[in-house]
């Protein structure tokens, strides 16, 4: 078929604008529910498991975070086939009102010290449900797009979907950060405290979507087969029980999203986690540094997109998790680099040195009373120069009494001091642009690749075929980032960028599969 003729067929851009911003808003929703429990991963430790053991809590809550990510492939399986049967538009409008709903009742799970195991059971459930519900969000969203686009601008049009995973991180640092910045720490982190605030506020986002989603038509593709009769009976057994559709399955996983997976993670996820656990930079200024870098990067996901139906989809993604491999762990390794005062505050006492304290604040303190017991925390800055080059702010977080009131000999088991480090001005934009090279590299991988798998299979069984091999590369490979990394860095304490190996073996795999088996098409017929 020539270029001229699959013009003619491809649907018309007439109204595409509507279908993007209708599809983009409840699938940026949706990541945004799904996000922000990784975003409050530490406060959330504290909040639903015991005391005593920082390192197991955060483990725990980053295992709990995964496993919404293990259960999507399940849910690509069922809302897939569902999307396949009945249509695209009802199905991932049940995806929206599952993920919002389970996002809102996480915020009103109690914590573990009024309901004990309880409460981290309840909120397992729920981000299982929740990772049931994104697993057939993203493949019908992606669908929808690509069937009302022309085949020859099929990689800009689906892009807009793309940027609507990293919006929706975007949203969630930003509304985290706006409800922080209005309270004491003591109260955001309080049992009932303003980190509840974010899974509150989601309901109301979901209700907009779903309002908006129900004027949306069914796709023009999907509509014409089920009025011709021709929709599939069995879309897993044509997906998966076909020898060609299953290898192109197997082909689209190991051979581009499973890469694309561990360097969207690496580049968003781990690389915030790296600097709050790893690197100690203070709350605010760690999420301030993501926002910028985001949102700076965001607008690639078109450019690479658009590039790609020019020039094919295969190259840019490979190329983005070629530089994954090479760069990872130079780019991690600066920023502990810089910002390691460890030396410099050794090196104060001796002569010559010239680290010296340039300014103290005033202590502050926060109290809070619940169930007769009372907490009291200070907190306190000092502002550091080194070798009269470098700025740091050490904020430090005390907890002085912690106990029954009145009962004060149970100040001796006050919790042990939090120190953060906060950048001055010129190491802060140094991060920002290391942070922003990674977020690149997402763009570059993640950019073409929903257009990527809507050509690889059929309009009848694409919902179910492309949702599997995209979650089961996302969910799994690389929903697994921080936690597996987080892990290694806690088992092998002697080299700080343990954790890399993970994602960089296996992006590393994936360019290698991909580069050997992967055809460059750029251009597939969408109605076939």
């Amino acid at each position: 078929m020539n270029y001229l003729t699959r013009m003619n067929n491809a649907p018309a851009t007439k109204g595409i604008g509507k279908v993007i911003f209708s599809s983009s808003l409840g699938t940026l929703i949706e990541w945004y529910d799904f996000y922000i429990f990784g975003m409050l991963a530490k406060t959330i430790s504290v909040q639903f498991f015991p005391e005593g053991n920082d390192t197991a809590a955060l483990l725990s809550t980053l295992a709990i975070f995964a496993a919404g990510f293990l259960v999507r492939p399940f849910g690509a399986l069922v809302f897939g086939r569902l999307g396949d049967m009945i249509g695209r538009k009802s199905t991932f409008l049940l995806t929206l009102l599952l993920m919002g709903g389970s996002t809102f009742l996480i915020g009103l799970v109690p914590g573990y010290k009024t309901i004990g195991i309880v409460a981290p059971l309840l909120v397992l459930l729920l981000r299982l449900v929740q990772g049931l519900a994104l697993g057939g969000e993203y493949g019908g969203a992606a669908t929808y797009v690509a069937e009302h686009a022309p085949a020859h601008r099929r990689g800009y049009f689906t892009s807009w979907i793309q940027t609507t995973a990293t919006l929706g991180l975007f949203v969630a640092l930003g509304v985290i950060m706006a409800v922080k910045g209005s309270m004491s720490e003591l109260s955001f982190n309080a049992e009932w405290g303003g980190w509840r605030y974010p899974f509150w506020i989601s309901i109301l986002l979901v209700g907009l979507s779903v309002y908006i989603r129900l004027k949306m038509e069914e796709s023009p593709l999907y509509a014409k087969l089920k009025s011709s009769g021709e929709t599939s009976a069995n879309p897993l057994k044509e997906s998966f029980g076909n020898k060609a559709n299953f290898k192109m399955v197997l082909l689209a996983l190991f051979g581009a999203v499973m890469g694309q997976g561990v360097i969207w993670y690496t580049g968003q996820f781990y690389a915030q986690s790296f600097l709050e656990n790893t690197v100690k930079l203070e709350f605010m200024q760690n999420r301030e540094i993501m926002l910028w870098a985001i949102g700076l990067a965001t607008p690639f996901f078109l450019v690479f997109g658009a590039l790609s139906d020019r020039i094919g989809r295969k190259w840019i993604m490979m190329a983005g998790m070629l530089l994954g491999v090479v760069l990872y762990r130079p780019i991690f390794g600066s920023l502990l680099k810089s910002a390691d005062i460890t030396e410099a505050f050794l090196k104060r006492d001796q002569p010559g040195s010239k680290t010296r304290i340039i300014e103290r604040e005033p202590v502050k303190a926060d109290s809070s009373q619940k169930n007769g017991e009372l907490q009291i925390v200070t907190h306190s800055k000092t502002h550091w120069l080194l070798d009269n080059e470098i700025a740091f702010t050490e904020s430090r977080a005390d907890t002085v009494f912690s106990g029954k009131t009145g009962d004060m000999h149970l100040a001796a088991d006050a919790k042990p001091q939090q120190v953060d480090k906060i950048l001055p001005l010129s190491l802060k934009w140094k991060f920002m642009g290391l942070v922003w090279i990674m977020i690149v590299l997402v763009t570059m991988v993640y950019g073409p690749v929903a257009a990527f798998l809507v050509e690889l299979f059929p309009t009848r069984i694409r919902y179910t075929s492309m949702s599997l091999p995209y979650h089961i590369g996302n969910g799994v490979f690389g929903g697994l980032v921080p936690f597996i990394a987080t892990l290694l860095s806690a088992s092998f304490t002697t080299d700080p960028l343990v954790g890399l190996w993970y994602p960089i073996a296996v992006a590393a795999l994936c360019f290698l599969i991909g580069t050997i088996y992967l055809s460059n098409r750029i251009d597939k017929n969408v109605q076939d």
